[in-house]
């Protein structure tokens, strides 16, 4: 839906401040935040950009306890750091503040208040686990257990990463306290609920029918997806003692649940933002003729196109999200990113081994972005990407322009001269650019804008060279001036229209040629710089990356694989508890062959599988599309639990449980038969 809105207000999804910031977070939240911030800007619009530190969640107060410190030290160690890496990395937050700050637990506690006033929460009392030897209610992460679905043993008490089903702390096997290790017991405790059930009408029209056909289809479809299978009231209060206290009758000893404090995180740092400047920062959430953004990774879109819309909606003078363009996840070498595996580029450790190259890592992955799946970060791509790309087309352009600038005229512009049909219709195309530019990042197609924006560096780098006034300076002089003037014109609109991708290589390209102070509508433009005007001594915009710096990070990460690889040897799990041999003797475990296999829509891990057990041909949903392509497996020996009570997966019945070895980094691999044996043989 098009309107023209008098500000725009850019939320970046808050990061926990229980780690370092990664290549991850930058790709899929900040970097094309930061795009768009600096853009709209760059047009003269109304802008608040928020940013800040989540410092309430589960993860935290876990950190906490295995350091033996208090959740207060771990957020504020990594508050700074993160906030640093920002400013150094150059994401131009307007505000980046913190949820433990007074201001946000001030109004987090009042718009709890007023939601609880007008009656919009539920209460009621229910059974939670409890750990009597630490005395606490256990937070959902605070619960291990054995999966129901896919019998994975390490899933949390509100997620499995193994199948990526949600689930409730109840719905676990063999549930353990992560505090004690001991087996919890259920308690009766009382909580307030938003019943999300009550805004399903309201979310369909909104979504489904409202931003059809404007939101990313990534993110639609999730959302339609959650709307579709029927939405359930969701608490909002914890039994914990880290986090924004309950500021009702019957609230001690809890706190806001993090999913419910956090988003209104963004409405606090535009307060401190307010405090800061001595601007007014309600029209920034309560305007209408405000746009509202969410810049946001695709494991928070459900918070911010179903729950924190439902809270907005049900305080009242709030306005809501006009889109949320969230991003897939960016993988490395192959891998998917992991903190507990330190298997990330770190930002902070970036910035020591690349000083000054901040762009160059804006630019890899803005160009290798995962708007629409997952993408891969490999060191060769960023060096290549370096190289060929920045340097080779890029930066040799402007270094061409200048150099030859200054050797033939002293480094002043020398006049247009007399144009021909060729020189018109580069003058042409640069016309042409900020408007091409434009239609891509007002869709959020940041990388579809970046490739245009090298399209015009491109333009100039193939007139520079077709025109070859190196040569020309001795057959024709005064077409070298034209030459030079469309060239250096070329530059200038690169100056200004490369700001929101690459700012210090803005700033610094404009500082070479004299020109500070355009915006947006100054470009397209063949006049950006006039005859006469003086440029400094050209400089180079990039360097080569060598291969000695790549394989040096190439080399930390292996570093980094081997000593996970030695810790998970004398990592193994303890044996489980004796069972009886009869207790063994009721699993019918048989030999099976794989006939069909497809991957389950809209879901990361799961396969429906076809199988021939030797008993019969049957459906077994199994969550191994992480590490198997569905093509892949056909015809595969397997073994399959064949008596397992039947279990819906996304509504699809799996009839058993496909037998799988998991390694101590999480991988999995099937337990086939060595040597060749008829479906359903029994393994005993």
């Amino acid at each position: 839906m098009s309107k023209n809105y008098k500000r725009t207000t850019i939320t970046s999804a808050l990061p926990y401040a229980n780690g370092p910031i990664h290549i991850g977070h930058l790709a899929g939240v900040y970097v094309p935040a930061d795009i768009y911030a600096r853009y709209l800007r760059m047009k003269d619009e109304d802008v608040l950009f928020i940013g800040g530190s989540d410092e309430h969640g589960v993860p935290i107060t876990i950190k906490a306890r295995n350091e033996g410190v208090s959740p207060q030290v771990i957020v504020d160690r990594y508050h700074e750091q993160i906030k640093k890496s920002f400013e150094d990395f150059g994401i131009s937050f307007d505000v980046y503040s913190r949820t433990s700050a007074p201001i946000h637990h001030e109004t987090a506690a009042a718009f709890f208040k007023k939601l609880n006033e007008d009656g919009k929460f539920i209460e009621k009392a229910n059974e939670q686990y409890f750990d009597e030897e630490s005395q606490h209610f256990l937070a959902d992460r605070y619960i291990t257990g054995t999966c129901p679905h896919c019998g994975f043993e390490k899933a949390y008490g509100d997620q499995c990463e193994n199948c990526g089903t949600s689930l409730s702390p109840l719905e676990l096997i063999k549930p353990k306290s992560a505090l004690s290790g001991n087996v919890p017991v259920l308690k009766k405790t009382n909580h307030w609920y938003l019943p999300l059930d009550q805004y399903e009408d309201w979310l369909t029209e909104w979504i489904i029918e409202g931003h059809k056909n404007d939101w990313k289809p990534n993110v639609y479809g999730q959302v339609k997806s959650w709307v579709d299978q029927g939405l359930k009231p969701r608490a909002v209060t914890r039994d914990l003692d880290w986090g924004v206290k309950v500021p009702v009758e019957g609230g001690d000893g809890k706190v806001l649940y993090v999913w419910f404090d956090a988003p209104i995180g963004y409405i606090s740092a535009a307060k401190e933002w307010s405090e800061n400047t001595g601007r007014d920062w309600e029209p920034y959430w309560k305007d209408a003729e405000t746009k509202l953004l969410h810049f946001i990774g695709k494991d928070n879109i459900v918070f911010h196109c179903i729950i924190f819309p439902a809270m907005l909606k049900a305080e009242g003078s709030f306005i809501l999200p006009e889109n949320v363009p969230a991003n897939e996840f960016l993988n490395l070498e192959g891998d998917k990113i992991s903190t507990s595996r330190n298997w990330a580029v770190w930002l902070h450790e970036y910035l020591e081994d690349f000083p000054e190259k901040q762009d160059v890592l804006r630019y890899v992955l803005t160009a290798n972005a995962p708007e629409s799946k997952d993408n891969d970060f490999t060191w060769k791509d960023f060096q290549a990407r370096n190289n060929n790309e920045l340097l080779a087309i890029f930066g040799n352009f402007v270094n061409r322009t200048l150099v030859l600038t200054q050797k033939y005229y002293n480094g002043t512009v020398p006049p247009l001269g007399q144009l021909d049909e060729e020189n018109q219709r580069i003058l042409d195309e640069i016309a042409k650019y900020p408007e091409i530019i434009s239609s891509s990042l007002d869709r959020y197609r940041f990388r579809e804008a970046l490739s245009e924006l090298m399209n015009l560096a491109r333009l100039g780098n193939k007139f520079m060279t077709d025109s070859e006034p190196w040569k020309l300076i001795k057959t024709d002089p005064e077409k070298v001036k034209t030459v030079l003037n469309i060239s250096l014109q070329i530059v200038a609109n690169l100056s200004v229209l490369c700001e929101p991708f690459l700012p210090y290589t803005s700033g610094k390209l404009q500082r070479l040629i004299n020109l500070k102070d355009l915006k947006w509508k100054d470009t397209g433009r063949i006049d950006l710089l006039k005859e006469g005007d003086q440029l400094n001594t050209p400089e180079l915009l990039f360097e080569r990356i060598e291969d000695k710096a790549v394989e040096a990070q190439i080399q930390k990460l292996m570093d980094t694989k081997i000593e996970n690889e030695a810790n998970a040897d004398v990592s193994v799990n303890p044996a489980k508890e004796t069972i009886e041999y009869d207790d063994f003797m009721k699993m019918d475990i048989r030999t099976g062959t794989i006939l069909e296999a497809e991957k389950v829509p809209k879901t990361k891990k799961l396969i429906k599988l076809k199988v021939d057990t030797g008993i019969d041909q049957r459906t077994v949903v199994s969550g191994i599309a992480e590490y198997y392509k569905a093509e892949d497996i056909i015809g595969k020996k397997i073994s399959v639990l064949v008596n397992l009570a039947p279990r819906k997966l996304r509504g699809i019945e799996s009839q058993g449980m496909i037998l799988m070895a998991e390694d101590t980094d999480g991988k999995l691999c099937f337990v086939s038969p060595t040597e060749e044996v008829n479906n359903g043989s029994e393994v005993k």
